[in-house]
């Protein structure tokens, strides 16, 4: 050294010790002397390499580099980074312009990189060589990737003048940075290269060895040599802990390759994975000493290599071929019969289609998901690498990555992706041909976990790719639904396995059955490598629509309203027959609220819901919440049974049925039915979208929580119980009372503003025991109360975030008020806190506390162990059921609605539409009254004995003044509407036989029981607008004779026939039939009957509202004469 820089300047020689010193650090074997040799031939190796460049020859060192060690990279280096010693100015700009004008190109920095190649990780032995490579010094090693290895390299020390180095990201620190090594690496020593052998080697090439293989029995050649041109490389594939490759030799010329005149070797000696690494297709290979063998899953011989065999590139000089002189091998040519593939039998002309395989270089522009292995080749085509298990490749490829895919699968418009996709499996590999000049794209944190995820879908599950795509996408969705606020990425995407299954696939777990066809070929990498005619996973493949998807709920709120309002009709909502004689007023109230229930069903793709259960405090109900949004639901047991148990909130529910509802609220003002159309009338709308569904239809998953390695869970020493510590007491809920606002209180400090009212409810009940105090085991026994508290009633106050409970309260359940954290005073549930109770203007009767529940306090439904004397509390339980109520022998109950009423939903309605039809009956059966058997809609077949009274109006829309001309007669001018409507009405006398009824029919239905057609009753109804107001009294007071000729036309109408006639009337009761209301007493009349009168008591005639008029429906002389024999 000292000779080196006996010329040199300061500043040389400061490099040059600098170097002495690294070294000696870093090169030299551990428990050596140093050695001078070593350091003088690193320095020239360095010189050298940086000598050639023109450029560098005014300075004989590189002065302006330093180096550095494997450890300082591992650890200090925290940005990636690139140096190239060999490379002038100009040949990096070059490099850099590659990225183009947006890339974000590798920052170049001086250093320099010696180390030892080698494949084997750290001490590990020959048996545990994954085929992996590693730059090695004192201080560590790192793994690397090199696009063109040469075996004599490994074991050597090596000067990297041309690399980049990646440091792990920073979402996944755990892992290690990693080098891409450009170029050969320059040898410190030079390589000795060993010399061919004395004598050309025997060789077999693959036509005699594939014959002989099949007639292995006939002649035995033991170890023979194998030569031939690499034609297909498989991927390097592992099992259970193990690794190995296929590899297939073909004839050296084109004209003798032909079918058979090829021949498999497996690879999986540990040593040898990194032949890997250097095969490359369509180069010369010999390979000796080679063995036959049979692999599991593979009924067919194989040559396989042995720990001694060796690599060797061919030269033709070195090798000779080995003569076997066997008629059989000459004669027997036919191939092996193959086996057929079990999804070719299944396959339907038309459904499935056959993919093309193919060879492909291109260049990577986009990462689709890493951990998917899904990327985009030259910005057109879809590549998944899924299929494979590229775990050291993955970590190189980025956009500007090259690759060669060799028997690649081009697949068309799979599913949803119209892009061509290009799928390798076992069969093919992929080959690195040019690292990429870019830095790492920061990647979300989805695309960077989930990785053994991935694989366990293709792997244990077996996904062809068209699902497998499908599982990417619903992963993603889940995960903008999830995470991180939920879960994190890495617990959401984690591994399933016995005992700890995934998240994740429990979500898309329940239609694997229906997506999976049972009995589908299980997926073996033997013979996917192997047979002819190749059978893989993308060999064949089906379209697949999508099978459901997991919308945010942002999305189907906003879908559920856009479907609302696109089928928000006003005139479909009120029909014309209807809304022709409503005023403004009743017309606007009728549109003022409409609901629209969108079943599950309705949605394609099948939309799944999914979300946390949580109790709002702000609301008082219950919600899905995701990252997006969050939506009111009604979940409801099929029994009709109350929701009662708080363990609901927070987990994870996913609902495939369900029923989306949409209400809708308009402010509007039409002035009349004929603006309908105009949706200027409407000056506000609002909906409000819930989801109900039954908990039967639901997985309800409970939600890991968040796990955290650096710190372990700390507990409280003063605390006997540990974190889980506190306090607890029964009680039976025996009334609840409405959610509303209320004011309880004015809080301390709260200043002069009055106080705003505060969402609020109470509930009042009996404490079943004293407090019990929270021990290891469970809960401890309760302290014991005195015989004055027994039965101790309290009212219990929620308000601020206790408000969450409200949905789970219900009568007659016992529940459980925990306090948690250590154990405080002995009376916490039974005195009031600083709440202010004197400022409560509150009364409870018989009630002997009241308690505030604080917002930190938990609720839980009390269990049969827990609750003591469960017979007593059984029996105490009022029987209060609406069916109770109504079994008292007056049938009159008036249930009066009061704001501090508590009403719970229990069932859903049904989801068909069809009514029954309405029951028949005759009249009389409506005067037995009492026996809770009288419908209050029936159907029966009666005669219009008389017309009572008639009436036809027209009416100003605005004001319902009578409008004479179709004007209003308001005297003030002030009435702004210019639309007159109609209304009639007609009241009818009609007997059945068995009893009379007064019916009162309006609008539309005064036509059809006048027996009039559309065309008639508009004719008459225009006749009426000149009046105004046309009133006729057939019977009674207020009886006369009209002069005009519409009423003179009306009354002759009314007395004729065509009115006077058997119907069918279909109608509801004016007022139910009451016990307290006393009827009126049956009265005398009489009859007529020839010429004889009869005389007999009649009970009150009914009074019913008309629901339809028909024509009665008249026997055929057939079915008469049917009936009567």
């Amino acid at each position: 050294m000292a000779v080196c820089g006996a010329q040199a300047t300061a500043s040389e020689q400061a490099w040059l010790e600098s170097a002495h010193t690294f070294i000696q650090a870093t090169l030299f074997p551990a428990g050596q002397e140093p050695n001078k040799q070593l350091t003088l031939s690193v320095i020239d190796c360095v010189k050298k390499t940086w000598l050639s460049q023109r450029e560098n020859r005014d300075f004989t060192l590189p002065l302006s580099y330093s180096f550095v060690s494997v450890q300082n990279l591992k650890t200090q280096q925290s940005l990636p980074c690139c140096s190239h010693l060999s490379w002038s100015t100009n040949a990096y700009q070059t490099w850099s312009q590659g990225a183009g004008s947006g890339g974000r190109v590798l920052p170049r920095q001086q250093l320099l990189l010696l180390g030892t190649l080698i494949d084997l990780s750290g001490d590990w032995e020959q048996e545990c060589r994954s085929g992996g490579l590693y730059v090695r010094d004192n201080t560590g090693l790192l793994g690397c990737e090199l696009i063109d290895l040469d075996l004599s390299w490994l074991g050597h020390l090596f000067l990297f003048p041309s690399w980049s180095y990646l440091p792990p990201a920073k979402k996944n620190s755990m892992g290690e940075g990693h080098l891409e090594l450009w170029g050969a690496p320059v040898p410190v020593f030079p390589l000795t290269i060993s010399p061919g052998p004395l004598s050309p080697i025997p060789v077999l090439y693959p036509a005699k060895a594939s014959r002989l293989l099949r007639h292995r029995k006939k002649h035995k050649v033991k170890e023979p040599n194998l030569a031939g041109k690499l034609v297909r490389l498989s991927a390097l594939v592992v099992t259970q802990n193990k690794r190995y490759f296929i590899m297939t030799l073909g004839e050296l010329s084109e004209a003798d390759s032909q079918a058979g005149s090829q021949v498999s070797i497996i690879v999986q000696i540990p040593a040898q994975m990194g032949w890997h690494r250097v095969l490359r297709p369509d180069r010369a290979y010999v390979l000796t000493k080679l063995r036959v063998t049979r692999t599991r899953g593979y009924r067919h011989y194989i040559w396989t290599t042995i720990p001694s065999s060796d690599l060797i590139p061919l030269r033709p000089d070195s090798v000779r071929e080995l003569e076997l002189d066997v008629p059989f091998l000459g004669a027997d040519l036919t191939p092996l019969p193959q086996p057929t593939s079990s999804r070719d039998s299944r396959a339907q002309d038309g459904h499935v289609r056959n993919s093309k395989v193919l060879h492909y270089s291109g260049t990577v522009t986009r990462v689709l998901n890493e951990s998917a292995s899904l990327y985009i080749l030259d910005g057109q085509l879809i590549l998944c690498l899924a299929y494979q298990q590229i775990h050291g490749l993955r970590r190189v490829i980025r956009p500007g990555v090259r690759l060669e895919l060799r028997d690649v699968h081009l697949l068309q418009a799979v599913g949803e992706e119209t892009r061509p996709i290009l799928a390798l499996c076992l069969h093919g590999t992929v080959l690195l041909q040019h690292f990429s000049c870019l830095k790492p794209e920061t990647l979300p944190s989805f695309e960077v976990y989930g990785a053994s995820l991935y694989e366990q879908l293709v792997w244990e599950y077996q996904l062809g790719l068209p699902l497998y795509l499908w599982a990417m996408k619903a992963l993603k969705e889940l995960a903008s639904k999830l995470c991180p606020s939920v879960l994190r990425y890495q617990q959401f995407l984690k591994h399933s396995s016995p005992g700890n299954p995934s998240l994740a696939l429990q979500l898309l777990a329940p239609s694997w059955d229906a997506l999976i066809p049972p009995g589908g070929p299980i997926r073996h990498a033997h013979s996917e490598i192997l047979e002819e005619p190749h059978n893989c996973p993308h060999q064949k493949y089906a379209q697949l629509r999508t099978p459901y998807s997991f919308p945010t709920l942002f999305a189907l709120e906003k879908e559920g309203q856009h479907r609302a309002w696109a089928t928000f009709d006003p005139k479909a909502l009120l029909p014309l027959s209807e809304a022709a004689h409503l005023t403004s007023c009743q017309l606007n109230r009728h549109l003022a609220w409409s609901w629209l229930c969108l079943p599950s069903s309705v949605f394609q793709p099948t939309q799944v819901l999914l979300g946390v259960l949580v109790a709002s405090s702000k609301k008082g109900c219950l919600q899905l919440r995701d990252l997006k949004a969050s939506l009111p639901c009604m979940p409801l047991t099929e029994t009709s049974q109350p929701l009662t148990d708080p363990k609901l909130i927070g987990c994870l529910v996913r609902v495939e049925k369900f029923q989306l509802v949409v209400e809708r609220e308009v402010r509007s003002s039409f002035p009349s039915w004929k603006e309908l159309d105009t949706p200027d009338f409407i000056q506000k709308k609002h909906a409000r979208v819930y989801i109900q569904f039954f908990l039967s239809d639901a997985m309800i998953l409970p939600v890991p929580r968040p796990t955290s390695d650096s710190e372990p869970p700390q507990t409280d020493p003063s605390c006997p119980e540990g974190p889980h510590g506190g306090q607890s007491r029964l009680f039976l809920l025996s009334h609840k009372e409405a959610l509303m606002k209320r004011n309880f209180f004015v809080l301390p400090g709260a200043g002069s503003q009055p106080p705003k009212p505060a969402l609020s409810f109470c509930a009042s009940g009996t404490w079943l025991c004293g407090t019990q105090r929270k021990e290891r085991s469970g809960w401890g026994p309760p302290q014991s109360l005195g015989v004055e508290n027994k039965d101790q009633k309290v009212s219990l106050i929620f308000l601020g975030s206790s408000v969450r409970w409200f949905p789970f309260l219900y009568p007659n359940q016992v529940y459980r008020l925990v306090a948690p954290g250590p154990p405080q005073t002995a009376t916490l549930f039974e005195t009031e806190g600083p709440s202010g109770t004197s400022q409560r203007p509150l009364e409870l009767a018989g009630i002997q506390s009241c308690l505030t529940v604080q917002d930190e306090w938990t609720l839980e439904l009390g269990s049969s162990q827990d609750i003591p004397n469960m017979q007593e509390i059984s029996r105490t339980l009022p029987k209060s059921s609406l069916t109770h109520l109504l079994s008292d022998k007056s049938n009159n109950v008036y249930c009066c609605f009061r704001p501090s009423t508590s009403v719970q939903v229990l069932s859903f309605p049904p989801e068909t539409k069809v009514r029954a039809p309405l029951p028949h009956i005759y009249l009389s059966e409506l005067l037995q009254g009492g026996q809770g058997q009288v419908p209050f809609q029936a159907t029966t077949f009666c005669h219009i004995v008389l017309v009572l009274s008639l009436q036809i109006l027209w009416v100003c829309a605005h004001c319902t003044s009578i409008s004479p001309q179709g004007r209003c007669s308001r005297q003030d001018h002030n009435c702004p509407a210019q639309t007159a409507i109609s209304q009639a009405n007609v009241r009818l006398l009609v007997e059945d036989g068995t009893a009379e009824a007064t019916v009162t029919c309006r609008n539309h239905h005064v036509a059809a029981a006048l027996g009039l057609s559309p065309s008639e009753w508009t004719a008459i109804l225009e006749c009426a607008r000149g009046p105004g107001r046309v009133a006729l009294q057939f019977k009674g007071p207020g009886a006369q004779t009209e002069s005009e000729p519409l009423a003179l036309f009306l009354r002759t109408l009314c007395d004729s026939p065509s009115v006077l006639r058997p119907v069918q009337l279909s109608f509801a009761l004016e007022k139910r039939p009451s016990d307290i209301t006393p009827q009126e007493p049956a009265r005398l009349q009489q009859f007529q009957c020839g010429e004889l009168p009869l005389l007999t008591r009649v009970k009150p005639r009914l009074r019913l509202v008309c629901l339809s008029l028909q024509e009665p429906e008249l026997p055929s002389p057939l079915e008469i004469f049917a009936a009567s024999s």
